[in-house]
């Protein structure tokens, strides 16, 4: 064997100059860290419905028994302009109610990349924005391939058990909003619908798909999301719509996948692979309705799918993943309260491999504490890769506090998967609840988890400030996009409430650090 020999000054310089040049051609993702901006407040200004008696605050107070919370923002969704990355767009609730969705969705645009924001009321979907419904939930957004900007939103009457789903269209990246066409506006009792998302198909500026689910039992005598605890019987379809003419009109709403009798789906969403099949995941669920209570049976991360542009569906969805029906989401350490975490999935496709990847929240490591789960498969979502933990929360600190959730991906022009969440690590026993954001990222063998890198985003801030809508509630989810290899988020950030503003929109972005 060889003695190793030294290297001499020229030998080490032509070898630096050699690494130099490899880790040239090598694509930032690569780095071990993403390094997050500065995040910038994309809600802040005064409350743009503090004026406003169209909705008779005290009325619904009265008779309701809700709780309002002025100054609350949160639930945001974000979509950037193919046409021009600098033109974002997001939405999100503003002045939540504790009993579900809130006066009205509010946009906020960016046409600088996310340096400043100005925000616009979406036209006509509430009251308070012109409309007949009092209330607003669910913000969506989605730019279609040619810059037009689609909004859609599920706008309710709790006390007259109205509901419907409106989309509104922009053609001027969100500074102004066409009135709203609703795509279903129910007024059976036993109806509701709820948690809907607009996808603007990226390979055809004519086509943008919306799904949502569709609640149905007898009539109960009362609003129709409080039937499930009174009704021996009903269904949750996922109902679907689609525009083949640029939002000039919309097809008749219908139902396109059906789990059966005492069955769910809820949360979904809709990606567009190269070959332009559509894929729709949600969670699909068997819920056994008991007097005032229910019983989970099964619960499932899943996908339908269409070839032909949304016109017909599968039948039969495909499972990603079991989920543990006694899981019942995140909360509150210090005292016990839960936290609205959300436990909806996220999903994204790659537009160069078609890779597919799935993030959801479950406590599949730990029984009772959550954590980020992720997924993936290529060959269009017809096989799934094992479940694995990827937030990279200590598992040194009390259990409690390991807990991580509400999960948005995105995956960038490299190949990059990125992920989004909030974990209670700084969590201590002082007062308050200390939440932070973070930022996952991996390039390569994703279904390994030590391939995962974390980044902080934003935080601490106090999660206990937010507003109380069946639990601490920033949203059950956020939003991510990717410009190039950069990723940009929106999320929320509790606040303070004593100084009436529970929470905030922020957005920041990540890059990585060469």
């Amino acid at each position: 064997m060889s003695e190793r020999q030294p290297i001499t000054g020229r030998a080490f310089v032509s070898l630096a100059a050699a690494l130099a040049a490899i880790l040239a051609t090598l694509s930032p993702a690569y780095a071990n860290t993403y390094v997050a901006g500065s995040p910038v407040d994309a809600s802040a200004g005064a409350d743009p419905f503090a004026a406003c008696t169209a909705d008779n605050v005290a009325h619904q107070e009265a008779v309701l028994g809700s709780t309002l919370y002025p100054g609350a923002e949160l639930e945001p969704r974000l979509t950037i302009d193919p046409t021009n990355p600098k033109n974002l767009a997001g939405e999100f609730q503003q002045d939540r109610w504790s009993d579900g969705s809130s006066r009205s969705l509010v946009a906020t645009v960016s046409h600088d990349g996310g340096k400043s924001w100005s925000r616009v009321v979406v036209p006509g979907i509430t009251q308070c924005s012109g409309g007949t419904y009092p209330r607003a939930s669910d913000p969506w957004v989605s730019f279609a391939a040619d810059g037009t900007l689609y909004a859609i939103s599920d706008s309710v009457d709790f006390e007259l058990s109205r509901t419907g789903i409106l989309v509104s269209r922009s053609t001027t990246k969100g500074d102004s909003w066409s009135a709203p066409v609703a795509l279903i506006a129910d007024t059976y009792l036993g109806a509701f619908n709820d948690k809907e998302s607009v996808t603007a198909d990226p390979y055809s500026a004519s086509r943008v798909y919306a799904a949502w689910d569709r609640f149905i039992s007898p009539p109960s005598g009362r609003a129709a999301d409080q039937g499930v605890f009174r009704s021996r019987v009903y269904a949750q379809e996922t109902w679907f719509s689609r525009t083949t003419n640029g939002g000039v009109n919309w097809e008749p709403a219908r139902a396109i996948y059906t789990p059966g009798i005492d069955a769910a789906t809820v949360g979904n969403v809709i990606n567009v692979l190269p070959s332009g099949e559509l894929v729709n995941g949600f969670i699909s669920s068997t819920v056994k309705p008991k007097p005032q209570t229910f019983t989970t049976k099964s619960a499932y991360v899943a996908l339908i799918r269409s070839a032909d542009k949304g016109a017909s569906w599968s039948k039969i969805a495909t499972v990603v993943a079991s989920l543990d029906v006694n899981f019942a989401g995140p909360y509150d350490p210090d005292n016990g309260n839960p936290i609205r975490g959300g436990g909806l999935p996220d999903f994204t496709v790659d537009p160069n491999t078609g890779n597919l990847y799935a993030v959801w929240e479950d406590d599949a490591q730990v029984s009772g504490i959550d954590a980020i789960q992720f997924s993936q498969s290529s060959d269009g979502g017809l096989s799934w890769s094992a479940p694995v933990k990827i937030n990279q929360t200590p598992t040194s600190i009390e259990l409690p506090d390991q807990q991580a959730f509400t999960p948005t991906v995105k995956v960038a022009s490299d190949g990059t998967v990125g992920v989004t969440y909030y974990d209670l690590r700084q969590n201590t026993a002082a007062a308050g609840l200390t939440a932070d954001y973070w930022f996952v990222h991996c390039h390569g063998t994703c279904t390994t988890p030590s391939n995962w890198v974390e980044s902080h985003v934003a935080g601490p801030f106090d999660e206990e400030q937010a507003a109380f809508a069946g639990g601490y509630f920033l949203g059950d989810y956020a939003g991510l996009v990717t410009n190039g290899t950069v990723f940009e988020a929106l999320f929320g950030q509790a606040v303070s409430q004593a100084a009436r503003n529970p929470s905030d929109v922020y957005f920041a972005t990540l890059s990585a650090r060469r």
